[in-house]
């Protein structure tokens, strides 16, 4: 049903703590005590919102035209193939700074500097977990919606067909949602790593053609890209420039 990749042995998770998270039933945010964001220069604004790392791309010009639904293609089946790619290569990046992101240096989820995202458990009971626990949470359970054959189906034949559950789009929003955390933390709190590793080009198309596809595929709350006066999302910020530039749809 789907392209070749999503039929391919998923990548190993590379959490550096591994913890065995389960399926969330959803998470909430709020704000923590004011810290400066390990992103920014003293006293100035985050690494990626400053020139030229804000513009560096690997792609040019605006996304829509990448993430379009191509002729004859099920919107189902192009939302799932995407939202795997998008979650395997966000993988592959957090794989290469796992070793910077700790217990000890991400304390908490955070995804700006007011603002720590809430790991709420299947019982409802929330808590407060450290970066790299909640994004193992995160990986794993969206690997395990993957290898689900009733969430993501894969087989398809005349005799055998296995069509997507009508509970699919309302999953797909909340591993976007969960997706777009894991992004608004490495930007605020290990961009530095990825200017080191001379990826800004590569991870940052990937977040626009990220935010185009959940744009376009209204996956994308705008309220969980700005967040809250008092707790604003870090890369809301590089939303909106990107939308001022003309590189995402206003």
């Amino acid at each position: 049903m789907f392209s070749n990749s999503r039929n391919r042995a998923p990548r190993p998770r590379r959490s550096p703590t591994p913890s065995g998270g389960t399926a969330p039933r959803n998470t909430t945010s709020q704000p923590p005590s004011r810290s400066p964001s390990p992103s920014s220069p003293a006293g100035g604004k985050p690494l990626y919102l400053c020139t030229p790392f804000a513009d560096a791309a690997l792609v040019k010009g605006n996304f829509k035209t990448i993430v379009m639904l191509p002729k004859y293609t099920d919107i189902m089946e192009w939302v799932a193939v995407n939202i795997f790619d998008f979650y395997t290569n966000l993988n592959e990046f957090y794989g290469v700074i796992a070793e910077t992101c700790t217990q000890h240096s991400c304390p908490t989820m955070s995804g700006g500097p007011t603002l720590n995202y809430v790991w709420t458990h299947q019982g409802g009971k929330q808590a407060m977990l450290p970066a790299p626990t909640y994004i193992d949470y995160v990986m794993t359970s969206i690997q395990n919606l993957i290898d689900d054959e009733n969430v993501f189906p894969t087989k398809s034949s005349a005799s055998t067909h296995q069509s997507f559950h009508p509970s699919f789009p309302a999953t797909v929003r909340t591993v976007y949602r969960q997706l777009l955390r894991v992004f608004a933390h490495i930007y605020h709190a290990h961009y530095p790593q990825i200017l080191h590793l001379r990826s800004e080009p590569h991870f940052n198309s990937l977040f626009a053609h990220f935010l185009a596809f959940g744009r376009e595929y209204e996956l994308l709350e705008v309220r969980d890209i700005k967040g809250e006066p008092n707790a604003p999302v870090g890369v809301g910020l590089l939303w909106e420039r990107w939308k001022e530039k003309g590189i995402l749809e206003s």
